[in-house]
């Protein structure tokens, strides 16, 4: 199966979960080939490059039944479908600017039968109510995307972690950490996969 590196790090999957990973492959190659929301190149990768890269927040973060999480600039739906995937009981808002990339989003959600995952065609600025957290993958610096979620938090925090940003990154972070004025905590996807693909790849958190 190709979803059997979804399997090896996240062992106790459902059924219904394993099916829903396997689906994704299918659907994402036949949504690419109609609107490109993945590079071509990297389809055949996409369990390593984008499933399990947007399951990194899972090593970080158990989000809990009820919560809400935003996802910012989710393109073709990443890290959120992966992680409504994961968390079946948490409440998934993912938006983009672009509206055809929301379509995939909602066109995968729809496939899947996913109740927990929602695309809007909207930026991060426009979103009303609050979330407990904010998800997003390299959207743009961490100086300019901070701004943009700020104030977007519920005050009451439930989890592990306060209420606040998780955000795939990679490369070496410790400029734009810096530039960002920001506390900042970083945790290095190599510590939890071994694919060399996440040798420079983060999740960082930043309270909100």
């Amino acid at each position: 199966m190709r979803s059997d590196l979804i399997n090896k790090y996240f062992p106790n999957l459902t059924p219904q979960q394993q099916s829903h990973y396997e689906q994704l492959f299918d659907l994402y190659t036949y949504w690419n080939e109609q609107i490109n929301v993945v590079s071509r190149k990297d389809i055949d990768l996409l369990f390593e490059r984008h499933v399990l890269h947007s399951l990194g927040i899972a090593k970080v973060m158990q989000f809990l039944p009820g919560e809400q999480v935003l996802d910012v600039g989710t393109g073709g739906g990443f890290p959120g479908i992966p992680l409504a995937i994961m968390f079946p009981e948490t409440e998934f808002h993912l938006v983009d600017s672009i509206g055809k990339k929301i379509k995939v989003v909602n066109e995968v959600a729809s496939a899947l039968g996913l109740q927990n995952a929602k695309g809007s065609h909207m930026r991060a600025e426009q979103v009303p109510g609050k979330v407990d957290f904010v998800v997003s993958r390299a959207v743009t610096q961490l100086k300019d995307f901070y701004p943009w979620v700020h104030g977007k938090f519920n005050k009451r925090d439930k989890n592990s972690l306060p209420n606040g940003i998780l955000y795939l990154k990679g490369g070496d972070l410790a400029q734009e950490i810096a530039d960002s004025k920001l506390e900042v905590h970083q945790y290095h996807l190599k510590d939890y996969f071994t694919e060399e693909f996440f040798e420079t790849k983060q999740v960082i958190y930043v309270q909100g």
